[in-house]
């Protein structure tokens, strides 16, 4: 049997730089093992032999990378002014739905409340007359606490100065006891919830005689010292009569 057939079989080579049984380094490794220093040696002759345009191409990496970030902080200002706008719109938006929702539940609670009035006029008729006791009253003492508590505002006492935009003045007189237009009578009461007038306050008004024109006087009243004056002239004025 010769030589080469004794080794058929697979022929497993041994690359280990360090031998596993001594631990130290095989001199084959040795052998083969670059010098120190020769791979900085090999790059700094590689990077002198380069060509003077690719440190131009570096500059021009980094000019592209400048570019490119003021492109980005441009396209987040713009984005950071669309969100501030869509946050002013919203909160706009809310604002005015809220107000409008407000509004919606005013009209709707005036509306059954303007419904109410009658009932409510029925029962200070009743109190005026004495007629408003038993469980009668305190039906109508609870109607009425509950109506306040929604807002219902009763208006209208007699002696406050008029005003055209709360009163309906429905009588007319004059008198020397005011000063100035005045509810001298409340026929029927007036109601706002809120700064909504329901309804107006139908009241008597009362006027100062003062500086009113003397076809508007009262029967009876001094219009001034001018006809006395007048008759003692026209006394003197007439020829005189008798015999001599």
């Amino acid at each position: 049997m010769s030589q080469a057939e004794e080794h058929e079989g697979p022929v497993v080579h041994d690359r280990r730089r360090i031998d596993p049984r001594t631990g130290e380094i095989r001199e084959e490794a040795r052998a083969t093992a670059p010098s120190p220093g020769a791979g900085d040696a090999a790059d700094t002759v590689a990077e002198a032999a380069s060509p003077t345009g690719e440190s131009g191409g570096a500059e021009e990496v980094l000019v592209a990378s400048a570019a490119e970030v003021d492109a980005l902080k441009s396209a987040v200002v713009e984005r950071t002014n669309d969100l501030k706008r869509l946050q002013a719109e919203y909160v706009n938006y809310k604002r005015r739905v809220d107000r409008d929702r407000q509004a919606n539940q005013e009209q709707a609670v005036g509306s059954v409340l303007t419904e109410l009035l009658p009932v409510l006029d029925d029962i200070g008729r009743a109190r005026e007359h004495e007629e408003l006791s038993g469980g009668f009253k305190a039906v109508a003492e609870a109607l009425e606490t509950s109506l306040s508590k929604l807002g219902l505002v009763k208006f209208g006492e007699v002696g406050e100065e008029f005003d055209p935009r709360v009163h309906d003045a429905l009588m007319h007189a004059y008198s020397d006891d005011v000063s100035g237009p005045t509810c001298s009578a409340i026929l029927q009461p007036g109601y706002r919830l809120g700064e909504r007038v329901l309804r107006p306050a139908r009241v008597a008004v009362t006027e100062p005689t003062v500086g009113l024109p003397p076809e508007q006087a009262a029967p009876g009243e001094d219009t001034g010292p001018a006809d006395d004056e007048g008759a003692t002239a026209g006394a003197d004025d007439q020829p005189p009569t008798g015999n001599g």
